[in-house]
């Protein structure tokens, strides 16, 4: 059986002039995360597995740590992509410092790992936007 060792890791951070808490609001409830990222059924309990649904097909997901305000980790599984989103806030003088990680893109996953590259740079656009929303 051979192991795979050699994949990606895709790592995107951003500074955001938005406290703490509005952040992991915006990464954690299913309405806004269907306003920056897809229609979902996620809830953050460990556990728990749920889908994000868009027009070109659906990525199966199961939250795998929920640290309230700190981190935020679930699979990631689409068109045979196996992966692992991890989100870890910091607080910081000026609001939050986010950073996300999609690891487990294999050598042959190069389309998907530059699609990921790009798709993460809008949603986080989008994130920062919501999170700027909340009251």
């Amino acid at each position: 059986m051979m192991q795979v060792t050699d994949t990606k890791t895709l790592i995107v951070e951003r500074e955001m002039p938005h406290p703490l808490g509005k952040v992991w609001r915006a990464l954690t409830q299913s309405p806004l995360i269907e306003e920056w990222l897809m229609e979902n059924d996620f809830k953050p309990v460990v556990g728990h597995r749920f889908d994000l649904r868009a027009e070109w097909g659906v990525v199966e997901c199961q939250v795998l740590v929920v640290e309230p305000n700190e981190a935020l980790s679930y699979t990631w599984e689409a068109m045979g992509l196996k992966s692992v989103v991890s989100w870890t806030l910091t607080p910081t003088s000026s609001g939050t410092h986010l950073r996300m990680e999609q690891s487990g893109f294999r050598p042959d996953q190069q389309q998907a790992y530059a699609g990921a590259k790009y798709g993460w740079q809008k949603f986080f656009t989008d994130l920062e936007r919501v999170a700027g929303d909340l009251v």
